[in-house]
């Protein structure tokens, strides 16, 4: 959750530090308003976005007249695409100096950074020389210490008796970051006023929404004018929802594969209005909510719901549709496209059903096609080119890719391995342990603290991994554990030396998962995700919560950032007589575990895999970085990849906690053009991956 400047300041006010006096003012307020500060006054436009300043939202007046004309003004702007709700007014500092003070917690560093800077107001990331900032790592365990802010302050190059006051700041803007769970405290400008006090003229907080989910009460700091109407009301029903600017509302479940539809519709001329991840809840209530939002969107113009049935069953949606639209007419045409778990049988209640504005299509071309035909004339014409990948050129005609090929073993597991199910007395781990031991995985115990001593489904249970470790042979641990509990979890099984832990659950802090990543060594284990639908090797064993219909034996490796994709590449792959040699999925959070080097080095000389299917994210550097291992190494098996979100807007946190583009790292296509020139194989959509991989296999 991001805050705007005033926000920002009321939360460093909470946690003691100086901010400037000031008012916020909303439109309404404008004609009657008496400042409660003195003049000359600063107003301050409040935008979720940078560079106000240069916008003109950042302006001075020195009478009540010239204020409010002024402010008129201002709330008529728009910056970047956002428009102004309120105005902060703020009586003039003296300023005696400017400097910039900052807590991150750094994906790319992977862990919390100091940066400290003398020279305020700059683009820090940026600057060189003299002026390049310093930036120190602050251990997540042990802390801010006094040696951090020592170099902090004698960076910003002020006396000596200033140093008590800027230690006291220093201390409670870092216990802020801690308590409130925040990604990014920042003061820029941090000034020096004329009379010794440490201000913080500016401010840029963001809020991790994990911790804010975990912490109710921290809800207060969101506000709702920065946000859409649709946006707020997806956010009061749990919808992760992001506003666009098309005509084709998308409802789809699961992020990776809402991602790829957004790309789709946009590449195809058929704009999208909206991304959706309807989640693995798919009653009638969550469906009506989420069709009100989009018949209720005036930009919205057609409805393309696009199901993959993995756990979630393509019928139960159905159902859900049929009670959210029985009795009443939809405002809207809506295609539906059902592919795999009963999608059959969801198709067939839909036909069944027979609602007027409902087109049931099977394959995605055919959903297209009907898009297509409803198109308006008067839509806004958005263009996204999609850039022409070079298709591999096959060099002699192979064998078909699922023939038969030697038995996978680059992690160590197979159908004799012995697997652990932490939080097993929990409903969840139940019903997916029990479709884990139907495709024949051997979960051989549970672990639940203090429910030692019983059975579930005739699986025994203990109190401890350790307990657990001493009765039976554990080869992987599954976690089923609550948010808040999961990080703890995970260093109990790696305490354990358990080869590998595959974290499933989602929402978990970033701060309280890195921590626990960083702990986890010497230990052996690798941790798989958090995040994660799991791992998979075709026919064999199963640890995770995927489909396992969906996958067959064969020569290709299968590394994920999304459940969802991972589902519908291995659907393609498998219809097309393309089998995979193992499939796992890294997860999508800022912070995991086992990444895409780490799995590649482990299929590296593996007999049984052929080619390497790497299905990425907007956010974060994992492609770039297998890119940079794939050219360093000299890794020979060919890679095929396909990256999802490629026409996201910046900014925007699209389901997963790590699928947010970043300008900043270049976009998407400095991580396109870094696989590129590690020789990589862009697939441009999934329907063309079968095509494609089957070129790759035959020339390999």
């Amino acid at each position: 959750m991001f805050l705007n400047e005033h926000m920002s300041k009321v939360l460093f006010a909470e946690a003691g530090i100086d901010t400037p006096a000031g008012d916020l003012l909303t439109p309404g307020q404008l004609a009657e308003y008496i400042p409660a500060v003195s003049a000359p006054w600063f107003l301050k436009a409040q935008v979720l976005t940078g560079g106000r300043g240069k916008a003109g939202g950042i302006r001075r007046a020195a009478t009540l007249k010239e204020l409010r004309e002024t402010a008129q003004d201002m709330f008529a702007m728009e910056i970047k695409g956002h428009r102004v709700p309120f105005l902060r007014i703020e009586s003039a500092t003296d300023i005696r100096r400017e400097c910039y003070l900052s807590f991150v917690l750094s994906r790319e560093r992977r862990d919390l950074l100091l940066t400290t800077s003398r020279a305020g107001g700059i683009h820090v990331e940026s600057s060189t020389g003299q002026q390049k900032p310093l930036v120190q790592r602050v251990p997540l365990d042990s802390g801010l210490r006094e040696h951090h802010l020592r170099a902090a302050f004698f960076e910003m190059g002020v006396e000596k008796e200033h140093w008590a006051g800027f230690k006291a700041m220093a201390e409670k803007l870092y216990r802020a970051v801690r308590e409130y769970g925040l990604l990014l405290a920042e003061i820029n400008p941090l000034v020096l006023t004329c009379d010794g006090r440490w201000v913080a003229l500016d401010g840029k907080v963001e809020l991790d929404d994990s911790v804010v989910d975990l912490q109710p009460d921290l809800e207060r700091f969101y506000t709702p004018e920065h946000h859409s109407r649709e946006e707020n009301l997806a956010r009061e029903a749990g919808l992760s929802y992001v506003e666009l600017k098309g005509w084709v509302g998308i409802l789809v479940n699961g992020a990776g594969l809402a991602m790829a539809t957004m790309d789709l519709l946009n590449f195809s001329g058929l704009s999208a209005a909206n991304f959706m991840d309807l989640g693995g809840a798919a009653d009638a209530s969550r469906m009506r909510r989420a069709l009100d939002l989009l018949f209720e969107n005036r930009n919205v113009r057609a409805v393309f719901i696009n199901l993959f049935g993995g756990i979630v069953s393509c019928a139960d949606v159905a159902r859900a549709l049929v009670d959210a639209l029985e009795g009443g007419d939809a405002p809207k045409p809506i295609v539906v496209r059902m592919a795999g778990h009963e999608s059959a049988e969801g198709r067939a209640l839909l036909h069944d059903f027979a609602h007027p504005s409902v087109t049931i299509a099977q394959e995605m071309h055919e959903a297209l096609d009907a898009l297509r035909s409803m198109k308006p004339a008067d839509v806004p014409r958005i263009e996204f080119p999609l850039p022409q990948e070079p298709d591999p050129v096959p060099q002699h005609n192979g064998q078909e890719a699922a023939a038969c090929v030697p038995v996978y073993n680059g992690m160590g597991l197979d159908s004799s391995s012995g697997v652990l199910v932490q939080g097993l007395t929990g409903r969840v781990a139940q019903r997916h342990a029990a479709l884990m031991m139907e495709y024949g995985t051997r979960v051989v115990a549970g672990v639940t603290p203090f429910k030692g001593g019983q059975e579930v489904m005739g699986i025994p249970v203990y109190d401890s991994v350790h307990e657990a470790c001493r009765h039976h042979r554990i080869d992987a641990s599954i976690i089923f554990v609550p948010a808040a509990f999961a990080p703890d979890a995970v260093l109990e099984a790696a305490a354990e030396e358990i080869p590998w832990v595959v974290c499933i659950t989602e929402g978990i802090p970033q701060a309280a998962m890195l921590s626990a990543l960083k702990n986890i060594q010497p230990s052996p284990t690798c941790v798989v995700g958090p995040n994660t639908p799991g791992i998979v090797v075709p026919h064999q064993l199963k640890i995770g919560i995927m489909p396992g219909y969906v996958f067959s034996p064969g020569p290709v490796a299968v590394f994920s950032r999304s459940g969802t994709l991972t589902y519908e590449a291995a659907s393609r792959l498998s219809a097309a007589g393309i089998g995979q040699s193992v499939c796992v999925g890294v997860g999508g959070d800022s912070f995991v575990g086992t990444g895409f080097v780490d799995l590649c080095e482990r299929v590296r000389h593996d007999a049984a895999t052929r080619a390497v299917l790497v299905l990425g994210e907007v956010g974060g550097r994992a492609e770039e970085e297998l890119a940079e291992y794939v050219r360093r190494t000299g890794f020979s098996k060919p890679v095929v990849s396909f990256v999802a979100a490629r026409t996201a807007p910046p900014g925007r946190r699209l389901g997963h906690a790590g699928a947010i583009l970043d300008e900043t790292t270049g976009g998407v296509e400095a991580k396109l053009q870094a696989m590129r020139e590690a020789g990589f194989t862009i697939c441009p959509d999934l329907a063309s991956l079968p095509r494609i991989m089957r070129a790759v296999l035959d020339r390999a």
